[in-house]
This record gives C-alpha cells, sequence and structure tokens, in this order.
C-alpha cells in the first residue's frame, strides 16, 4: 500500500512539474491580472484540480513518464560509464573500445547479409552485454589492484611465526596476545583467498564474454540468416554473467575483512612494539 502511495505521488509530481501545466497556471494568472478578476484565479484552480485528478492516473500519461524515467537513467549510467572508461589504462580501454568496434560490425553485417533493416531483440542484447563487460572490467582491475597491495607470502610467514611462539612460550600473556593475531591472519588468509578466486572467475568471464562476440561476428558473416543468430544461445551468457554478479556481491565484503584486518594488525603492531622494552 505504501509503495502504491508512493508511486502515485511520483506521478502527480511529475504532472506538476510539466512545463506545460506550468504555463497553463501562468496563462490565467495573466488573464486574472488583465481583467482584474479573481474569475480567472477561480477557473485556474478548478482546471488544475481536474488536471491533477486525471492526467496522473492515465495509463498513457504513465507509460510517458516510465519511459521518460528510463531514458533519463540510461543517459546517467552512459554518462558514469564513460567517466570510468577514462580511468582505465590504455590497455583496458583499448579492449572496451575493440569490443564496442566488434558489436557495431556485427550489427553492420547482420543488416548487410540478411538484408533485414532491424536488428533482433537477442542481437541488441550485445549493447547490454558490452556494458557487463566494462562493469566486471572495472570490478577485475580494482580488486587485482587490491591484491597486488598485499604480500600474501608476508601474512603467511607472520602466521607461522606467531603459530612457532604460541607452541615455544611459556609466557601466558604472549601466548594469547600470538593467539589473537594468529586468528586475525588466518582470517586474512581466508579473505585474500576470496578475492583471488573472484579475480579468477571474472578473468574468466571477461574472455567468454569476447569470446562470445567473436562467435557472433562468425556466425553472422558464415551463416547470415536471421534463424541461425536466434539459434545461438544468448541466455546462456547472460546467465552466466549474471551468476558472476551475485557471486561478486557474496565474496564483496572480502575486501572489507581484507582492510579490517590490515588495521588490526596495524594495531596490534603498535600494540606489541609499544610494549617491548627499550
Amino acid at each position: 500500500m505504501a509503495d502504491k502511495k508512493k508511486i502515485d505521488l511520483q506521478y502527480l509530481t511529475a504532472a506538476v512539474q510539466e512545463p506545460a501545466n506550468f504555463w497553463g497556471i501562468a496563462g490565467f494568472a495573466v488573464a486574472a491580472a488583465y481583467t482584474q478578476s479573481v474569475i480567472p484565479l477561480g477557473a485556474a484552480i478548478v482546471a488544475e484540480g481536474l488536471y491533477l485528478a486525471t492526467v496522473p492516473a492515465t495509463r498513457l500519461y504513465r507509460r510517458y513518464i516510465d519511459n521518460r524515467e528510463r531514458e533519463h537513467q540510461h543517459k546517467l549510467r552512459n554518462a558514469r560509464r564513460e567517466k570510468l572508461i577514462k580511468e582505465f589504462d590504455p590497455r583496458e580501454r583499448d579492449a572496451v573500445t575493440y569490443l564496442g568496434y566488434v558489436k557495431n560490425q556485427i550489427y553492420d553485417n547482420y543488416r548487410k547479409f540478411t538484408a533485414q533493416k532491424e536488428i533482433p531483440a537477442n542481437l541488441q542484447s550485445l549493447d547490454q552485454r558490452w556494458e557487463d563487460f566494462v562493469d566486471l572490467l572495472d570490478v577485475y582491475r580494482r580488486r587485482k589492484h587490491h591484491l597486488r597491495s598485499i604480500n600474501k607470502q608476508a601474512v603467511q610467514n607472520q602466521l607461522t611465526q606467531a603459530e612457532r611462539v604460541i607452541e615455544t612460550t611459556t609466557d601466558e600473556r604472549t601466548r594469547r596476545v600470538q593467539q589473537a593475531n594468529a586468528e586475525i591472519l588466518k582470517r586474512r588468509i581466508t579473505a585474500f583467498g576470496e578475492l583471488e578466486h573472484s579475480v579468477k572467475l571474472v578473468e574468466a568471464q571477461l574472455q567468454s564474454i569476447e569470446n562470445f562476440f567473436g562467435l557472433v561476428k562468425d556466425q553472422v558473416i558464415t551463416l547470415p540468416t536471421p534463424e541461425r543468430v536466434s539459434s545461438l544461445d544468448f541466455e546462456q551468457l547472460s546467465d552466466s554473467i549474471e551468476m558472476t554478479k551475485r557471486m561478486l556481491e557474496d565474496t564483496s565484503d572480502a575486501i572489507g575483512a581484507l582492510d579490517n584486518h590490515n588495521r588490526e594488525i596495524g594495531n596490534y603492531d603498535l600494540l606489541t612494539s609499544g610494549s617491548t622494552p627499550k
């Protein structure tokens, strides 16, 4: 019920902000000022009430607002994506540009070889797959950079050293401190492993998208019929990408965990160095 009210308010607000509504009210105001009469103002109130009671509730107007909002969101996503691509290094930008070039080639060849003016819906899904490629490439580069910032072997060496101290020390306080340190290091290594696995999975997914574009390109050139193109399994790639995205959401806490563990290790180092006799 609350969602329905929120949606109704959305259409009502949009109707109020329409330029036609503004200029209509302005016209009544001018008429009132010109005639020195309140009658145009009364007519404006009646007209505005009728307008707001009917227009926002019509299916045609709601469809128009929905389409306008989708177009607005699409433009925002494109702007963010273009800004994102500019942050890529030259090699990554080349990969994105080349895949976009292949996509446009596929569309041009399909029209050329099949003599069809319209691109079928399944083939048009390559637009979304290109966007997925850009988004996944961004995730890949950020996570790989994060992995490179961590020396896994050094962490493993710290864990080995902590476990050795736990086994050999006779001081209970030292043992408790090192046990806490060892637990942090173990969690850090586990999080690192999850992050490493996600990077490999995204890398494989990026290669899968590139290979699929190549397959479609070959299919359009060698067997250029709408039926042949439609027989390609576009859904399998889409499902694979969605699975990868869900996995990335599930493992997104790994980066935060690594950062937290880094801070905990830093606090531990400060604690132990501060307690070391000089």
